[in-house]
């Protein structure tokens, strides 16, 4: 199976050129034409320069599917609105804390590991760094993912530089505690062994998606993934945000608690090209809450982009895109509720 947005890309201009796609879409500057082509086609015309660029950048390419720009515009429609909110002039760090509390429990519970809001509050409140001994697995990985959202600010220049490196970073974070040592940061690889070793062979599946690629593949693609982040586009960070999110939770890389991971790097690359750069949005709460406003729920549209189809891609770039705009009016509720204590 190729990388499923390169094969999404390629299917919208009907070719089948996957193997191509990482060499092709390296440019120096946005909309020059890579050194190994041209502007002027075989029959003399000129190609336009944004033609060109198309070419040589698959993720945008990626809003051309059906319904992914009205998507996308409604989105930051509404992050827009949430930043100009005026309880972010003086209190942005407050809204900060609060969707980054509800965005992690919500990722938590994804991940399927649900405990209550209020539940985790009091928790909060009694020991802020470690669960008790007889505290249970849920509220662990709570724990981990509320540590893992509250360092995402720290990993911004590692993610600019090295996707890879901090995604282990990221994985570290969550699962500190809940896995052996030697697994931290760690991505599948066939030859681990040993009665503490991950499993593998068979990731943990919380979603339905099926089995996931094997190790091999997951490197590849991890590799095409880093590639792609590295270079440069003209696509709105929600487009780039959501492929990152699904790509990840289709490769499954480190084995346990991958959606956490998936979840927390899209909500960084929101952070990182300037969307929400101060991470007020609750996304994650939005995943939970699309079910209940529509019939594409958030297992189910990573269902479709594992799928690996450009109309299964598009599904999953709108849900996620909803699940923005949703989280957006979550942390909008917030902004209000801080202004009326004021």
């Amino acid at each position: 199976m190729g990388s499923i947005p390169f094969a999404a890309c390629n299917k919208i201009n009907g070719k089948s050129e996957y193997g191509r796609v990482i060499r092709r879409h390296r440019t120096d500057t946005i909309g020059r034409a890579p050194n190994n082509s041209s502007p002027r086609r075989t029959d003399g015309s000129v190609r336009t320069m944004t033609a060109v660029a198309a070419e040589s950048d698959p993720l945008a390419r990626l809003a051309a599917l059906p319904g992914v720009t009205d998507s996308v515009t409604a989105a930051r429609t509404s992050v827009d609105t949430l930043l100009r909110h005026r309880v972010m002039r003086r209190d942005s760090a407050k809204v900060t804390a609060e969707a980054s509390l509800r965005t992690a429990r919500a990722s938590a519970a994804l991940e399927g590991y649900d405990i209550g809001l209020d539940g985790l509050r009091t928790h909060l409140a009694r020991d802020p760094s470690t669960p008790t001994a007889d505290a249970g697995e849920s509220i662990k990985v709570t724990l981990g993912a509320v540590r893992l959202y509250a360092e995402l600010g720290t990993l911004h220049s590692a993610w600019e530089r090295a996707p890879r490196q901090a995604l282990a970073r990221m994985h570290m974070l969550v699962a500190r505690g809940l896995i052996a040592d030697a697994d931290l940061g760690r991505p599948r690889a066939a030859d681990r062994s040993g009665p503490e070793a991950l499993d593998t062979t068979h990731p943990a599946d919380p979603l339905g998606l099926g089995p996931a690629p094997a190790p091999g593949e997951t490197a590849a693609r991890l590799g095409g993934l880093t590639e792609l982040l590295l270079a440069r586009t003209t696509a709105p960070a929600i487009i780039v945000a959501a492929i990152v999110e699904g790509e990840l939770l289709a490769v499954r890389p480190f084995g346990r608690f991958d959606g956490i991971v998936a979840r927390a790097a899209g909500r960084l690359v929101l952070i990182s090209r300037g969307l929400d750069p101060k991470a007020v949005t609750a996304t994650d709460v939005g995943h939970v809450e699309a079910a209940q406003a529509s019939a594409d729920d958030y297992a189910g549209a990573a269902r479709a982009y594992t799928a690996a189809g450009a109309d299964g891609v598009g599904r999953w770039i709108i849900h996620y895109a909803r699940a923005l705009e949703l989280g957006a009016r979550e942390s909008l509720a917030v902004c209000e509720a801080i202004a009326r204590t004021n």
